[in-house]
This record gives C-alpha cells, structure tokens and sequence, in this order.
C-alpha cells in the first residue's frame, strides 16, 4: 500500500493547484503573453505581475529558510554545481517551444481546463519529452554530454546567491538580499496605477506567491523522512506534467506525488473559474499546420524544460524564490527564446526568417563596402582651377 504521507502530499499538490489555476484563469495570465507584451508592445503591466509573484514568493520562501523551516540546499534549484551549457540551451528551446504552442505549460493546463482540446495533445507531448528527456532514452546526452559542462560550487557551497554571499564575504546577507529583492519586485508592480486598479491581476500574482511557499512548506513538513531522502518542492511544470503522463500510463502509483497532484489540480482550478464566468468552450486545431507548430513547441518545451530545470513558473518563480543562481541564466534564455520564436512565426518558417536576415546583413554589408563619394563626385562641386591657369585679379575699390 502507498505510503500515507506520499497521498497526503498528492492531496496538498492538488489544493494548491486548483486555487493556483482558479486564479490565474480568471485573470487570463499568461507568462508568454506577458513576454510577448513587453518585447513587442512596451507593455509591463503582466510581466510586473509575475515580479510581485516572485517578490512574495522570495520574501516568505526566504522567511521560511531563516526560521528553520526550510533547507534549501535539499531542493533540485541549488545543487553543489551549475550545469551552465544545458540550462542555457534548455532556456532558449524551452523559450521557442513556448512562443510556437502560445504559452507554457502551465498555461497549457490552464487552457485544458477551460476546454481548449489543443492543449491536451501539447501536454501529453509535452509530458512525453519531459519524461523521455528525465529518464528515458535523452536522459543518457543530458547527463553525460550537456550536464558534464557545470560550473562547481566551492565545497560546501550550493548554488543559490545567499550561500554564496555568505561564503565570499562572511557574512550572511540572506535576510537582506530577500528584503531588498523581494520589497523592490513588489514595489515595481504596486507602483504601476493602471495595476492598482485591476484586481483579478494583482490577486492572480499575489496568489503565485503565495501558494509557491505553501508548496514550499507542504513538502518539507508532510514528506516522511523514513520513506527516503525529503527534497522540498514547489510549482513547477514540466517534470511534473511527465511524471503525470506517466503515471496515467503506466504506474498509478506515482499519482502519489505533490508535483502530479498539482497539475491536476491547475485543470480542476481552471475548469471552476471558466465554469463560473460562462467561458467553457471546446476549442480544436484550425488546420494541420496549427497542430504541427503545436507538436513541435510542445516538444521543445518537454525537452528544454528538463534541461534548464523548470518552466517559466518553476525556474521563473520557484527557483527565484530559494536565490537559485540558475534564475537569471534560464529567465534571460527564456525570454530570448521567445524572441525567436515569435520573429519566426512572423517570417513564416525558419527558413524564410534565416533568408531574410542574411538578405539583411548582405545588404548591410554592400553599403559599407560602396566606396564612400569624393569631391569629385558630389553634386553641385565646382572642379578646382589648374594650378598653371591664369588667377583672376581682385576688383579695384572706388577710392582708387
């Protein structure tokens, strides 16, 4: 029989998914698209949103680790060594796949829940990856090709900013760091005016936050130390959606699980929201072209999740709330990405996107090289007198 403790934090990944999906559906917030709005529009308002998600998050993660209640040495997001090379190939693939399917993973869940059929295919591809690339037959390349080119941590030194601080200056800074970041991230998104005045937002980003240290807390303190070593754990969606496929699949057993628990829980919490606001609609692929873009971002985003370590919630969010030095690193590819990805669905394929640059640079380059005009060539320019030719004389003045 599966061990208590292992259904209890089922039962806890699954509370905390619905209320995380009930409101996150209701705000229609969506990480890709708060990227979109700031690369394309110039619009912050919902990438400020997930700045005051990762603001509380960071600042009750933190309190959480300074009262004793959490080690964050235990968690995946601050191991001895920083696989460098996977996390920032992983980021940008994870950033394409993203910008090809329309969001992440966890909206993906979302979407399902509000009926959206396409998102059932993306999250079972999407799963399917992410378990191929975790344990199944990617898993040889990740570990002994990509995760060899890592970064290590002095010794007894983890990968998160605050034990690194600590062990360059002396000094403990993690209270401060927290206090500082955290209060900064929700000053930045409080400020905003047009913020303030859109409550189902702020809600949505107060409840990430929030339900991110609930994770947090729920698996340091209902995991049973005796079934095996306790590795705290919050939102995140990419391991997560495969280790859910695959207990559909093959092994029930492995339902008992906070992470599986939880993304369940994000369809259950966003079929209540769009229930509740009469917006349940069955949605299909347009056309098979649709259904290959979404194939294939699904794809990317299973195998670039597991290789930069998370998801736009789960590095975005999760392991910015432990100061995770791969934070910055999978954020910034993420976010490249995406750039990619959007630049090609504007140009119609890779391959039209790569022409047109290099018609670009070539033509660039054409203009540099044009011999720059000289005097002669100007208009308007008077050639200049033979040095031999006869010079005109000044005018005479009236006085003489």
């Amino acid at each position: 029989m599966q061990d208590a403790s292992a259904w209890m934090l089922a039962l806890a990944g699954l509370c905390v998914g619905v209320t995380a999906g009930f409101f996150v559906r209701l705000a229609r917030l969506c990480s890709f698209g708060a990227v979109e709005d700031a690369l394309m529009g110039g619009d912050t308002r919902r990438l400020r949103i997930f700045g005051l998600a990762l603001g509380i998050a960071l600042l009750g993660t933190q309190a959480l680790v300074i009262a004793g209640q959490l080690d964050p040495g235990q968690s995946n997001y601050t191991a001895p060594a920083l696989p460098l090379i996977s996390i920032a190939i992983g980021s940008v693939l994870f950033g394409i796949g993203m910008a090809f399917v329309g969001t992440c993973g966890f909206g993906s869940l979302v979407r399902l829940g509000g009926g959206d059929l396409r998102s059932f295919v993306v999250i079972l591809v999407l799963g399917g990856a992410a378990y191929a690339t975790l344990r199944g037959m990617f898993s040889g390349f990740r570990i002994t090709v990509l995760e060899r080119f890592a970064i290590t941590m002095p010794e007894g030194v983890n990968t998160d900013l605050a034990a690194l601080t600590q062990h360059l200056s002396g000094i403990d800074l993690r209270a401060v760091i927290a206090a500082l970041g955290g209060g900064l991230l929700c000053l930045i998104a409080l400020g905003d005016k047009r913020l303030r005045r859109t409550p189902r937002l702020l809600a949505a980003g107060v409840a990430l936050g929030l339900l991110t240290v609930v994770g947090w807390l729920a698996t340091t303190k209902l995991a049973d130390p005796f079934a095996g070593p306790v590795h705290p754990q919050s939102l995140t969606f990419v391991s997560t959606v495969g280790k859910a496929v695959y207990a559909g699949l093959l092994n029930v057993a492995n339902f008992a699980d906070f992470g599986v628990g939880t993304v369940f829980g994000v369809i259950a919490g966003a079929f209540i929201a769009a229930w509740h606001t009469d917006e349940l609609r069955w949605e299909a692929f347009d056309d098979d072209h649709e259904m290959r873009r979404h194939v294939a971002g699904a794809a990317l985003m299973g195998f670039g999740g597991i290789l930069t370590g998370g998801c736009t919630i789960g590095q975005g969010i999760t392991a910015g709330s432990v100061m995770a030095l791969s934070w910055p690193i999978a954020i910034v590819g993420m976010m490249f990405g995406a750039r990619i990805g959007i630049a090609v669905l504007v140009d119609g394929s890779p391959r039209e996107l790569i022409r047109r640059r290099f018609d670009a640079w070539r033509e660039l380059l054409q203009r540099r090289r044009a011999p720059a005009l000289t005097a002669a060539n100007r208009p308007n320019h008077r050639p200049a007198a033979p040095s031999d030719a006869p010079r005109p004389t000044a005018p005479h003045s009236l006085a003489e």
